[in-house]
């Protein structure tokens, strides 16, 4: 009897074990499931512009462009000029391209959702393009603000040395590390994103896909993502500010030397002009990706998201051209050497 007994809890022990593995195998695939039954995101958009659609559509087309309508103008300036050939400018064209990309990594999609619901729809795979190139172009951006202080200075601190040091070559090194450096730095949090486990809501309450809103929908933990993001971005824009303020320092200390007061205005307008764009790119990431999660991104972190992703490029040919004679001049040249050839190469009537 003890035999039989013991015979059939041994029995139960094995059907139990039997069980607790199948549902254990049932639970894999059904997580596996779930992480592919999320296949699209729904982007709620800004904040109030469900209310009228159609105005704040014109609004952004209007934005989108001035936006690339002024970086064409600025790349066609820089590229065509004879007088434009110093690094500063070489710098400048690298900014405009970024500018106009990082402008179309996320406007067209809010145009998009504004007209249609359907617009406001975004594939998994799709979301993780926009959020790789919005922080590929943003983070290059980033660092060719660095580069560009660097160049002052040498320019202004040091002008004996300054076309050695900032030779053709040295040039294209600089701005393609800042290229290269980009892509890695987007890779890392993209990939760290999407390895994620994302089962259930689809709602990202955010205008485009980012880190923190997606974050939010994972069914995962995410310390280590919001660290990496914290350690990574924050090292990044901090380091970056730091070099750019200890190149302005030593410029104005510099500039302040110079005797003639022509020299010093064309120094500081200058430098004004990239330390202005300076601060409207770096304040608002601070006040989004610097934060805890619980107050981070979302429908009311969508002003300062639009200050640097939709506001900063449209100024930016704006702030360079205002503050810039060479820059006017060339563009003026640029303006009327093609209202002189438009004449000329229309067919006669």
């Amino acid at each position: 009897m003890t035999n039989d007994i013991s015979g059939k809890e041994d029995g139960c022990l094995r059907l139990l074990m039997s069980v607790s593995s199948v549902c254990e195998k049932m639970a894999m695939e059904t997580e596996d499931s779930n992480q592919t039954v999320v296949d699209s995101f729904f982007l709620e958009g800004l904040m109030y512009t469900a209310e009228h659609p159609s105005l704040f559509f014109l609004l952004f087309l209007l934005l989108y462009s001035s936006t690339m309508t002024g970086n064409l103008l600025i790349l066609l300036t820089v590229g065509s000029d004879p007088r434009l050939r110093s690094p500063m400018y070489h710098f400048l064209g690298h900014l405009s391209f970024l500018d106009a990309c990082l402008s179309t990594v996320t406007v067209p999609k809010v145009m998009a959702g504004l007209l249609t619901l359907h617009g406001k729809m975004i594939s998994f795979g799709g979301c993780a393009v926009q959020l790789y190139c919005f922080h590929f172009l943003a983070s290059t951006e980033c660092f060719l603000y660095t580069v560009m202080a660097y160049d002052r200075y040498l320019a202004i601190c040091q002008p004996l040395h300054y076309p050695v040091a900032m030779s053709r070559r040295m040039c294209a090194g600089l701005a393609g590390i800042t290229w290269a450096i980009g892509a890695v730095h987007s890779a890392i949090h993209t990939s760290l994103t999407f390895h994620l486990l994302y089962c259930g809501p689809r709602h990202i309450a955010y205008f485009f896909c980012d880190i923190p809103p997606v974050l939010k929908l994972a069914c995962a933990d995410t310390t280590v993502n919001e660290l990496v993001m914290l350690v990574n971005i924050g090292i990044v824009a901090t380091g970056c500010l730091i070099l750019i303020v200890t190149s302005y320092i030593f410029i104005v200390a510099a500039v302040l030397r110079i005797r003639t007061a022509e020299g010093r205005q064309r120094a500081f307008s200058t430098c004004t002009s990239h330390l202005t764009v300076v601060l409207l790119y770096y304040v608002p990431p601070v006040c989004i990706y610097l934060q805890p999660r619980s107050s981070g991104a979302g429908a009311g972190a969508g002003a300062p998201a639009v200050s640097y992703t939709i506001v900063t490029p449209m100024l930016n040919p704006f702030i360079y051209t205002l503050r810039n004679k060479e820059v006017k001049q060339a563009l003026r040249r640029l303006l009327s050497r093609g209202s002189r050839e438009s004449p000329a190469g229309s067919p006669p009537l």
